[in-house]
């Protein structure tokens, strides 16, 4: 039997797929939080999500999800809640396996745009800035990207960095000095991405169901690498979609997913 499902939807069971049982995970406002959410409610119990207000393993309410990292709702039943400060500073000690993350632009390195669009000292538009997500972004132990995919968010160069991904590619975000394990994943509505290991360039590694390599290349603004072995992704099972209906009855999260 088909099931029908939106491409938001698909993106955040991708997404809360990758996340594992017994991880520690500092998400995002948006889609991330859907997302880490998900998964500690289906296949990963033990997950372990934190947020920049000082929420260490809040258990959040299914219908009640917060709108951002920074309201008591998202500090639920946390088994301690730190300062600020002292929660990236778990970040820089390695204590973190995976920062999840969204953005307005992204580059073919995996940079991070949440501040503004145009110039800084002519912003067309100003947008939230970076919160806790630059410091995600350099000290987690991998950092993975949920975003929606079009020309304009997919771009040459972000018009402001605000979080780092492999920066100018190669090596350079080790010489820069930043502890982290740099993004391995970005998922999008039209499929996953990694990062090619030597020049750290984004490559298409997975398609969704129905969407050609040629669709993502006329959506993506750089060049884009594509796997050898490409793969499929599968659909979200009748129980996935339940659940994240679950979370997000009023489609608050999943309508701004869809753009």
């Amino acid at each position: 039997m088909t099931i029908d499902y939106t491409p938001a939807e698909l993106t955040v069971t991708l997404a809360s797929r990758l996340l594992k049982d017994g991880q520690i995970v500092f998400a995002g406002a948006g889609l991330p939080l859907l997302s880490a959410v998900h998964a500690q409610n289906l296949h990963a119990p033990t997950l372990a999500i934190m947020f920049e207000v000082g929420g260490v393993a809040p258990q959040i309410k299914v219908g009640a999800l917060p709108r951002s990292a920074n309201e008591a709702r998202s500090v639920r039943r946390s088994v301690a809640t730190p300062p600020t400060i002292d929660m990236l500073l778990y970040l820089q000690r390695g204590m973190v396996d995976v920062g999840f993350l969204g953005g307005a632009q992204v580059d073919q390195y995996g940079n991070l745009n949440s501040s503004l669009v145009g110039t800084f000292e002519k912003p067309i538009v100003r947008l939230p800035g970076s919160g806790g997500a630059n410091d995600i972004a350099s000290s987690a132990n991998a950092v993975y990207i949920v975003m929606y995919h079009e020309k304009k968010r997919f771009v040459e160069k972000v018009d402001f960095l605000t979080s780092p991904g492999y920066l100018k590619g190669g090596r350079s975000f080790e010489e820069s000095g930043l502890v982290g394990g740099g993004v391995q994943k970005v998922i999008t509505n039209l499929g996953i991405l990694d990062f090619e290991p030597q020049s750290r360039r984004m490559r298409l590694a997975a398609l969704h169901p129905g969407v050609t390599v040629e669709e993502v290349r006329a959506k993506t603004g750089f060049e884009l690498l594509v796997a050898k072995d490409l793969e499929s992704t599968l659909p979200p099972t009748g129980e996935e979609l339940k659940l994240l209906r679950a979370l997000d009855p009023e489609r608050k999260f999943l309508k701004a997913g869809e753009f």
